[in-house]
């Protein structure tokens, strides 16, 4: 007997082109336009920040966490470390809470992809194996971030990968508020 379908899906969204966060933003957006509850926990920025999209998504009445302590390079390996446990235990929480019908996974796969310092112990592409596992089967989990591990891609129901052709980064351009945060 074949194993009835979950109604909720993985999308992934990766790739070194620019748009992850975006495509899963304007899709919470549609979201929420059909009476959707949703939620956007942000892996790698930090809450010492304000963010665009964190403004407008709590207008909406879109709850938005930034759970981490910013670039690898700012902080120390424990800062990093210690955030991610957090974001980790938070993530849980909520996927576990039956209190949303989408949640975005902000940068889980930059999380995933952390090669400055150990993080396995803490988080790794098993672990959100398992969530996707164990979620409520009603539940959509959008994960967007660089270099989705393959077996992440393979357990998604939508995988989409943003190619570069061209950003004005490589001219020295830096990022412009509105554009990219």
């Amino acid at each position: 007997m074949p194993t009835p379908r979950r109604s909720g899906r993985v999308i992934v969204y990766t790739g070194d082109g620019k748009g992850k966060t975006t495509a899963a933003l304007g899709l919470a957006l549609r979201a929420v336009g059909r009476g959707m509850r949703v939620a956007v926990l942000q892996f790698i920025k930090s809450p010492e920040r304000t963010y665009g999209e964190q403004l407008a998504l709590r207008r909406l009445g879109v709850e938005v966490r930034q759970l981490g302590a910013g670039f690898t390079w700012t902080k120390t390996p424990e800062v990093h470390r210690e955030a991610l446990r957090r974001a980790w235990a938070v993530t849980n929480e909520y996927v576990h809470s039956s209190r949303y019908d989408v949640i975005v996974l902000d940068e889980l796969n930059n999380a995933l992809a952390i090669d400055r310092f150990p993080i396995s112990d803490i988080l790794s592409v098993n672990d959100v194996l398992e969530l996707i596992r164990t979620r409520p089967p009603a539940l959509h989990l959008v994960i967007t971030g660089r270099a989705a591990h393959p077996e992440l891609m393979a357990a998604a129901d939508i995988a989409t990968e943003m190619k570069l052709v061209k950003h004005d980064y490589e001219q020295g351009t830096t990022a412009m508020k509105g554009i990219e945060f």
